[in-house]
């Protein structure tokens, strides 16, 4: 199964750890690149993720999460097919960066999308190409 994880799900272990969902959040976000690092799982990775994970204003935060580009299965640059995705996504009421992130998982065909983004996860509806579910999400609906 081909994952995309984005900027808020990798960012997620990083948060401030005091809120039940975050925690959790960020327990099951750790198993799945547990499971990307054993094979389970396929990660996807995107220019975007670089894009962002380059404002990271942590410099320990940007390393860990730029180590994970080495398990990426598949990658993606900028397209024309990406941007018009993305130009569909935004028309829809997405968010610019978000339409990109989705964009791209679209592009390489990706099983599933996750984030821990509210937006994202409250018009994922809209969104008829992809799976978008947060980290809790995959353990309770998708992981055998």
């Amino acid at each position: 199964m081909l994952i995309y994880l984005d900027n808020c799900c990798f960012n997620r272990p990083f948060d401030r750890q005091g809120q039940i969902r975050i925690e959790l959040e960020t327990e099951a976000k750790l198993a799945i690149q547990a499971e990307i690092r054993e094979g389970v799982l396929k990660l996807a990775w995107s220019y975007m993720l670089d894009f962002e994970n380059a404002a990271n204003p942590s410099p320990d935060r940007k390393e860990s999460i730029l180590r994970w580009r080495k398990y990426a299965f598949v990658d993606t640059s900028e397209s024309e097919d990406i941007l018009s995705k993305a130009q569909d996504l935004s028309s829809s009421g997405f968010r610019k960066k978000d339409s990109l992130h989705l964009a791209c998982a679209i592009s390489m065909k990706c099983d599933i999308f996750c984030t821990t983004d509210d937006g994202i996860l409250k018009k994922r509806r809209e969104i008829q190409d992809l799976r978008v579910i947060n980290p809790i999400e995959y353990y309770a609906n998708y992981n055998d």
